[in-house]
């Protein structure tokens, strides 16, 4: 992989994570993301030689996980193919505990003496940490599954579609984007494919085949007379699917104001590039924001981000208990407001669950990486703080006696750690469309796909931008706006709440590469939502000098 691309490939990510190397894995031939090196039998006594040689060694605890990672990823600009990349990663990695203390070691030597090594490293470095150690791991309870098997429920194989399929599609974009009016334009679409064996110690055996896939471009259009120049990304989201995703169905699509085309379960890439042209050349001379206050209706593309910062990373226990700070903070969701039973995180109309479940989300599998059966839980419940993440470890720390099956590691090659699930906001009960919405609003933003943002290490105070952006006047659309972004906290911010479209509007917006953790490892969670309005938001001129 030539180093332009990787820098291309990891300022994709959201907050500037950057994609570790051994994340991408080694090159290898197309054929090669089809063949399976290893079968369920051999998995099983891999994992056993690991489990044995545990147990011998003195351990209380250990799983071990046996995964193969495949990546393919196109990149394209204008009417040519910048880069094509194939990669595999496979390994093994053991976790134990002894004397009450975590070890962890991995290898890419995937047979037994290989295993049975790691396994003997993994134990003596648990024997070493313990000297340290203050108390004992106190692990939640799980139920033994037996030998089962999890697939996400994919209609088409990304990687058994021809690659010069998946390039027309991409350069049919890029024409559509130059006939409506771009200067450049380039496009990208990632497949994932986690391949993940994991056993333990207490009887579990299981065996899960994840895909993932992104399809995103950037049209960016220049105007030669005044020298200006404007863009626009793609309005797609990630999605826990197979290529079905990029098979366009017309009921996938909604209608939203000013023209915008909205995608549900199912993606016109071609279509959205075209748009997205036009709305660049309409940014040119659109007007500049005036500052002020604001009632902001946030479509579900624009929004997953703020639920994103603002909720799915403060909510994390560990960031809680400040064992997160160096990456990106701590929390200001601290215990005492938990436990108080009472903290009014949002208006009465916010209920915010996590849900490693659902179907087509980046974060759906059916087992966590301890081995947990995944689930679905309230973390804010009509605008109270009643909930959090937390995995086996950590369980005991809330009064609970199970985890929430949340512990996820980025390859074979790292620890697993309490990392964030879907995340997301229940649209409302009551029949209501964005339409409806923006009839009721006076002076308002309508935003829509998401943009640059900050916020604190305490994850409170904030500033969201976005992709297009349309001001609202009594009731209507008045025009396009540039130079928009805006501030608030998350207390205040969500207690703004006070409309959320019903579920016909849900839509799932995602990360595919979310950062955590030192070392850093990054994972894919997607955050749904209906359109929600919050009213008198702070409002910024991002092009006006302070």
């Amino acid at each position: 992989m030539r180093r332009r691309d990787f820098v291309q490939l990891a300022g994709l990510s959201i907050g500037g994570m950057m994609l570790p190397m051994d994340l991408l894995g080694n090159p290898v031939p197309l054929e090669a993301l089809l063949a399976s090196p290893i079968d369920t039998l051999q998995k099983k006594q891999l994992a056993d030689a690991a489990l044995n040689t545990a147990k011998s060694k003195g351990a209380t605890y250990a799983d071990v996980r046996i995964g193969r990672y495949l990546n393919q990823f196109i990149n394209t600009r204008e009417n040519k193919v910048q880069n094509l990349t194939n990669t595999e990663s496979f390994g093994v990695g053991i976790r134990v505990i002894a004397n009450g203390t975590w070890g962890f070691a991995s290898t890419n030597e995937v047979t037994e003496d290989g295993i049975k090594k790691a396994t003997e490293h993994a134990i003596a470095i648990a024997k070493a940490n313990s000297k340290f150690q203050k108390e004992p791991v106190r692990l939640a309870p799980v139920q033994s599954y037996g030998e089962v098997t999890w697939n996400t429920p994919v209609q088409q194989n990304p990687f058994e579609v021809k690659v010069s399929e998946k390039v027309d599609l991409l350069l049919s974009a890029n024409a559509a984007a130059l006939k409506n009016g771009a200067s450049f334009v380039n496009s990208n679409l990632f497949q994932v494919n986690e391949q993940k064996y994991f056993a333990s110690s207490e009887g579990s055996y299981i065996d899960q085949d994840v895909h993932r896939i992104w399809p995103t471009f950037t049209v960016s259009v220049i105007d030669r007379a005044s020298g200006k120049f404007k863009t626009r990304d793609a309005m797609s989201a990630p999605m826990g699917m197979g290529y079905e995703y990029m098979i366009p169905k017309n009921e996938d699509k909604l209608q939203g104001p000013a023209g915008m085309i909205l995608y549900k379960n199912s993606y016109d890439i071609i279509e959205d590039a075209t748009l997205a042209a036009q709305q660049a050349k309409e940014m040119i001379t659109a007007k500049s924001v005036e500052p002020g206050k604001y009632d902001l209706v946030l479509e579900p593309n624009h929004l997953g981000l703020t639920i994103h910062e603002s909720v799915g990373h403060p909510l994390e226990l560990d960031r809680i208990l400040g064992y997160e700070a160096n990456y990106a903070g701590t929390s200001f969701a601290t215990l005492d407001k938990l436990k108080s039973g009472s903290f009014k995180y949002g208006s009465s109309i916010v209920n915010i669950v996590a849900d490693k479940t659902q179907t087509g989300s980046l974060g759906a599998v059916g087992y966590d990486d301890e081995g947990v059966k995944c689930k679905r839980w309230e973390l804010i419940k009509d605008g109270i703080f009643v909930n959090v993440q937390a995995i086996r470890d950590q369980a005991h720390i809330l009064g609970q006696n199970e985890s929430h099956g949340c512990c996820y590691s980025q390859s074979w090659n790292d620890v697993q750690f309490q990392r964030m699930p879907n995340v997301s906001l229940q649209p409302g009960k009551d029949p209501y469309t964005s339409e409806q919405m923006i009839k009721e609003v006076e002076k308002g933003i309508y935003i829509a796909g998401r943009g640059s943002f900050s916020i604190d290490q305490q994850r409170y105070n904030f500033q969201f931008g976005g992709t297009v952006f349309y001001e609202i006047k009594n009731g209507q659309i008045a025009g396009m706006l540039n130079d928009v972004a805006y501030q608030s906290n998350t207390q205040e911010f969500w207690n703004n709440c006070v409309k959320i479209c019903d579920e016909r509007d849900y839509r799932l917006f995602g990360s595919f590469f979310d950062g955590k953790g030192q070392p850093s490892q990054v994972s894919a969670v997607s955050h749904g939502s209906s359109t929600a309005r919050f009213n008198g938001v702070n409002v910024i001129n991002t092009g006006r000098n302070i």
